[in-house]
């Protein structure tokens, strides 16, 4: 028994090992193809640069306009994941504690919004958003984004405040806060661990986000970096060296952030599911 114990140990451990492979392998590719020359990545795209080509990212900083992109992705992302999270713990705690047959339709339908896919509404969308002259708008985009977020979170968020004992809320009520304050100072803080788990799906759906960005932001100075790696593709031919380069230097803030918050994102991750 114990022989065979360690042989599925094993197994186990070098299934792990090749699963990891496949996640890794990609970004590795990536990485390596960004210092190699058009010709090299083409040729042998599965090969180790003979030369590093450094002025890639060079290229790739000025023609994509690095710093005007980062700072729209970052406020984009930043305002659209507080809001978000904001307003969806705000309704979940109102369809929780005042439970009403208009409420719980309400509800449903933000839950059935889940189903809708993007691709059905996104022709009707730009179509009264551009007779609106709405487009090409960066807070335009975040309320678009909060109105696509807001569904999944006030369902994650509703099942959790479901577990919060209604006692908490009645003593601080007691004790001279307003409602306002009770969500704030008592209710939200225990929303945490939710809070966190959706801030982190959110971050990477709405900074890697490219579709719904390429059909609002129109002008070169109101694009996000995921839209700025389209200046890359021409007519006939691709970049592929800087494309490389501005696909990493894309996906580096959101792998910088994840190092440095890891033990909290876990933790909160962690901590949702034990609730």
């Amino acid at each position: 028994m114990a022989g065979q114990s360690r042989i599925l140990n094993w197994m186990k451990f070098i299934a792990l090992i090749i699963v990891m492979i496949l996640f890794v392998f990609p970004f590795v590719l990536l990485i390596v193809n960004s210092f190699k020359a058009n010709q090299a990545i083409t040729s042998d795209p599965l090969g180790l640069p003979s030369s590093f080509q450094f002025d890639n990212y060079v290229n790739a900083f000025d023609k994509m306009g690095y710093v005007s992109a980062f700072s729209n992705s970052l406020l984009i992302t930043i305002a659209g994941v507080l809001l978000i999270a904001l307003f969806a713990a705000m309704t979940a705690h109102y369809f929780v504690r005042h439970k009403s047959k208009v409420n719980q339709y309400l509800f449903f339908l933000m839950v059935a919004a889940m189903i809708i896919p993007f691709q059905a509404i996104m022709i009707p969308l730009v179509k009264i958003y551009g007779s609106l002259s709405l487009l090409d708008n960066k807070w335009s985009l975040i309320y678009m984004y909060i109105g696509f977020g807001s569904p999944l979170a006030v369902f994650i968020y509703h099942g959790f405040i479901k577990s919060i004992p209604l006692e908490l809320e009645e003593a601080a009520l007691m004790d001279g806060c307003g409602r306002v304050q009770t969500f704030f100072r008592i209710v939200l803080p225990v929303l945490l661990p939710t809070t966190v788990t959706i801030s982190v799906l959110n971050v990477l759906w709405i900074w890697n986000d490219f579709l719904l960005p390429s059909l609002v932001l129109t002008s070169s100075e109101q694009r996000t970096l995921p839209l700025s790696t389209f200046y890359f593709y021409g007519t006939y031919t691709v970049d592929y060296g800087p494309l490389m380069a501005g696909l990493v230097l894309t996906l580096l803030p959101v792998l910088i952030v994840y190092l440095f918050a890891q033990k909290y994102i876990i933790q909160g991750v962690m901590q949702g599911a034990i609730k």
